[in-house]
């Protein structure tokens, strides 16, 4: 800490100054910053000086950010209360950078720890990195379930075992083993890292695709991800903006427009002067950097920024003042310069910016960019142009970012310390329109229309103005040129508790867009009344048109679109209203990174799964809240994202979303074979154990090993399928489908064994005594010796059986051991499901050939009659016809898998006709929601005003002035 010194607050003056470890800072000691750049250990409020703060390591973007110290206030209120939301731009936040400091008259540049350790706002981040939310995905809960009924089906086959060898005679410690034996049996144990490796296999895929996750939990959800919320700047469109035009006005009227680039350059004048200086710009490390608008703003002007620490300016002393002059390329001036005397920084409430700047040997003047709205409505309104709504409305309608400019002259005499904000920010006049030009990202639109066609909600979070989010939506196709946008507009009432809610198109003054849809269909709508919130408007025509245009509306054909501030009015009144909106919002403006987070949640509730993918500036909060966080930088705020893009682009989006399909998928089938192969070496055990028999030590190995975990290593191989269909699989394991598909192969399963259990007994060569009696019978009706051959194999059995027999060996155990082992074969090939979601089995090259070569070992233990192999097996000879017997047996039941797996449980159009039969509808909350509104042909509603005391007011006469009860906030909406 070099450039941190710690004074007492009783102390004043240097000599109370001393250097201190990071570490002892508490709450409420003074820190005095010196030049030079410092790691801020702590979060400190700035009471003196000015600070340029590198926040990358919170926000995600290295764009410097000035801090100033906290004003003089007059009342006794809080800090925090008294800089409302602005706080921010006083407080110096652990772990960033300071930059740069700039002393005021005080000479020193001073702040007040005020926390420390977890309690910052770093350390906020790493504890929600430690302990993230929990995700309840139904995938894992369902697998403990199921996990408890294998306990219990493993609790019955203890007492069976119990019941058996107790019966016949064995001893204790014999029937403990052997009832334990059933637990590890019918409990895979393998079952947690079955499941881990499929997602370890998908999480290398992303990796090598250019997404990184530290989450890897998530990729199944991923999966099941039907609704997208998306930042716009950044995200949708370019990182930066082009300068694409400047709309001057002189005069109260709006002059021709310049546009960039251009031929001929600026001329000097204000507006000049407003681009030259109305900005927070500063040259870090030979570079200018700041705001990606300022930057482009101020390099229109050609003008450069003169880093000099310290500029003598009249009037106001030796100061720190930043000044800009003249550059090579610029055109000639009749100053030399012009200093930045004091900065208003930019404020998200405030919506706008302001700077007080001195032409050298000049008068002081001050100058206000920002919402074109917001500097409208400081500027005196003879100064503003009488078209300024339709012009503003021309351009944000194709998309353009457009920035108001203002200024105004101070009195001579004034320090511009002295100034408030309020005072400087009055009384201005109107300069014109910046119009800043965002382009499209190439990959937005196509990847819209993918989602689109998989039927996945895309909305758009933005903090931009609410007409140039509106037109990026319908550019990027996320609102069809076809579809409505209604504005949902939420007001508190001044002087009052409650509030408003207006809902009306959201081109209110476009009477063409009114008519074209009446018109469409085949009606003749009456001219649209002068929009009120207060007063209903009567009317005796009948309500025929407007009713049947709004019914039109209720066939979903449109979208909500709401600011920031409305949002938060919604939510707090109306929150009966909110999930409503919610259904159909498509374009959130104005929104805070509070808002966006609380809007992920909001959606989560309705039981959306929800991903959110944005550039890690100010959608921390929402990616960490979201079921799939996607960040598009590589910054250090990344790490609050489980997905981070090394391509900034939302192609990683439905690229995501396959691999999350693909995942979970073969998450299902690891599960379900896991599940059958336990069960199958289950059922093969009971059925031994009836005779007090059990599969040997190598033929359990051979399954566990050669089998099953093979099998689990390599079946995750399967990639994903390239093309989204518009379905997802299913989120959880007790679903109709998987349950019958698990059920009916465990039927198979059972009845196959069962079969080869019950039909070697029945066989003519079948000896329970004699093991050999099979190839005894065979080769002396072959051979046609008997006793020659009897003395043989007779001695040849005996040998064998005294060196070998270890009560293991029957004909039951090597059929019921054989039929077992190549059922698993059979489930595994059954099971590994291709398309939709998953590429066709045959391109896991692995896989295929580590099927064919367990196929083929178990052939040959089939088909092989070796004395040494079949004794270390623990297998007996049999006849030729009893093995190819086996092998019929097996091929049945593979015809009969592969077709029920195929015509019944993959087969979709059944399922919905089944859903459709006994009339299932989902229970997720949004598609009850739907339901109901489908019903509703008074929503949504158009150019009506709802009040939170449950007052209702048509303005259109159509509704007759009279409250609509389905809008009643004491009533349930849903």
């Amino acid at each position: 800490m070099p450039n941190l010194v710690l004074v007492s607050p009783a102390m004043n003056g240097m000599s109370g100054f001393q250097e201190l470890e990071s570490h002892h800072l508490v709450p409420g000691d003074m820190l005095v910053l010196k030049e030079g750049k410092t790691l801020l250990p702590c979060d400190a409020i700035l009471i003196s000086g000015q600070c340029i703060v590198n926040e990358s390591m919170l926000t995600g973007e290295s764009i410097p950010v000035t801090k100033t110290h906290l004003p003089q206030a007059d009342n006794f209120k809080p800090w925090r209360m008294h800089c409302a939301e602005d706080y921010k731009k006083h407080v110096l936040f652990c772990g960033t950078e300071v930059i740069q400091t700039k002393a005021d008259d005080t000479g020193v540049v001073k702040a007040v720890v005020l926390r420390t350790g977890f309690n910052t706002a770093k350390g906020d981040l790493v504890r929600s990195i430690l302990y993230p939310k929990p995700m309840n995905f139904k995938l894992y809960r369902d697998a403990l379930r199921f996990l408890m009924c294998l306990i219990a089906f493993a609790a019955i086959g203890m007492i069976y075992t119990v019941c058996v060898f107790a019966l016949n005679g064995e001893e204790a410690g014999e029937v403990v083993k052997k009832s334990l034996d059933v637990i590890t049996i019918a409990v895979p144990p393998a079952l947690p890292a079955a499941l881990t490796t499929g997602i370890i296999y998908t999480q290398r895929r992303l990796k090598k695709k250019g997404i990184f996750c530290i989450s890897p939990q998530r990729i199944n959800m991923c999966g099941q991800l039907n609704l997208i919320c998306f930042d716009k700047t950044g995200t949708l469109t370019e990182d930066g903006l082009d300068l694409w035009g400047l709309l001057p006005c002189e005069r109260n009227c709006f002059q021709d427009i310049h546009s960039f680039p251009a031929d001929h350059s600026l001329p000097w004048g204000p507006v000049f002067r407003a681009m030259a200086v109305c900005h927070s710009l500063i040259v870090w490390e030979g570079k200018i950097q700041g705001d990606p608008l300022d930057v482009k703003m101020f390099e229109a002007t050609n003008w450069v920024i003169d880093d000099s620490s310290g500029h003598q300016i009249e009037g106001q002393g030796s100061t720190h003042a930043t000044v800009v002059r003249p550059g090579p390329k610029a055109s000639s001036a009749p100053v030399e310069g012009v200093a930045i005397l004091h900065q208003f920084p930019f404020s998200s409430a405030l919506q706008r910016m302001s700077v007080i700047a001195q032409e050298i040997g000049g008068e002081q003047q001050v100058f206000t960019k920002g919402a074109p709205e917001m500097v409208a409505m400081l500027c005196r309104a003879e100064t503003v142009p009488l078209n300024f709504e339709s012009k503003l409305l021309l351009y944000t309608a194709q998309g353009f970012r457009v920035i108001g400019l203002a200024c105004k002259s101070l009195q001579a005499g004034k320090q511009s310390t002295d100034l408030t904000r309020e005072e400087v920010e009055s009384d201005l006049t109107f300069l014109g329109l910046l119009i800043m030009e965002n382009r499209l990202k190439r990959e937005t639109k196509p990847v819209l229309e993918e989602l689109s066609a998989a039927r996945i909600r895309s909305v758009m979070v933005t903090g931009d103005n609410i007409q140039t989010a509106v037109t990026v939506a319908k550019n990027a196709g996320m609102i069809s040129a076809t579809n409505r946008v209604i504005l949902v507009e939420a007001n508190k009432i001044p002087g009052s508790f409650s509030a408003s809610i207006t809902w009306k198109p959201l081109e209110e003054n476009k009477t063409e867009d009114y008519r074209g849809l009446a018109k469409a269909m085949g009606l003749e709508p009456r001219s649209p009344r002068v929009f009120t919130s207060a007063v209903p408007v009567q009317d005796d025509s009948p309500p025929t048109t407007e009713r049947r245009i709004r019914l039109a509306l209720a066939s979903g054909q449109y979208h909500f679109a709401m600011s920031g501030k409305s949002y938060q009015i919604v939510a707090q009144h109306f929150r009966h209203l909110l999930p409503k909106l919610l259904l159909n919002g498509t374009v959130f403006a104005r929104m805070s990174p509070g808002q966006k987070s609380s809007l992920v949640e909001e959606f989560q509730k309705l039981d959306y799964f929800v991903g959110m993918c944005g550039d890690g500036a100010n959608d921390c909060g929402a990616l960490k809240v979201a079921h799939a966080g996607i960040s598009l930088s590589e910054q250090e705020a990344s790490v609050a994202s489980p997905f981070t893009s090394r391509t900034p682009s939302i192609a990683c989006v439905p690229e995501l979303i396959r691999e999350g399909r693909a995942a979970l998928v073969t998450s299902f089938c690891m599960f379900k074979y896991m599940a059958l192969y336990s069960t199958i070496q289950y059922l093969g055990v009971l059925l031994l154990y009836w005779q007090l028999n059990a599969f040997g030590n190598y033929q359990f190995l051979f399954q566990d090993l050669a089998i099953t975990t093979v099998i689990g290593v390599t079946m995750s191989f399967t990639g994903a399928y390239p093309k989204l269909v518009p379905y997802r699989p299913p989120s959880q394991l007790i679903s109709p489908p998987l349950l019958l598909s698990v059920v009916l192969n465990i039927l198979f399963s059972l009845s196959l064994q069962v079969f080869g259990f019950v039909v070697v007994q029945e066989q003519p060569w079948y000896s329970k005594t004699d093991i050999y009696s099979a190839c005894l019978s065979v080769n002396n009706h072959m051979e046609n010796s008997s006793s020659i051959s009897s003395l043989g194999l007779h001695g040849m059995r005996d040998g064998a059986h005294g060196q070998t027999d270890n009560g293991y060996k029957s004909y039951e155990n090597t059929t019921v051991w054989l039929l077992s082992t190549i059922n698993c074969l059979i489930v595994a090939l059954v099971f590994s499901k291709g398309r939709p979601f998953r590429q066709p089995i045959y391109t896991n090259y692995v896989f295929i050939l580590v099927l064919i070569g367990q196929l083929g070992i178990c052939l040959f233990l089939v088909f092989a009659d070796i004395d040494d192999l079949y004794s270390k097996m623990d297998l007996v000879c049999t006849p030729t016809t009893w093995r190819i017997s086996m092998v019929i047996m097996l091929a049945v039941t593979l015809a009969a898998s592969f077709l029920v797996e195929e015509a019944v449980i993959e087969n979709r159009p059944l399922w919905l006709l089944l859903k459709k039969t006994f009339r299932y509808h989902s229970k997720s909350h949004y598609k009850r929601l739907q339901r109901v509104l489908e019903q509703d042909s008074a929503w949504p509603p158009l150019n009506e005003t709802f009040f939170s005391d449950s007052v209702a007011i048509s303005v259109e006469g159509s509704m007759g002035g009279h409250s609509n009860p389905t809008f009643d906030s004491n009533e349930d909406a849903l």
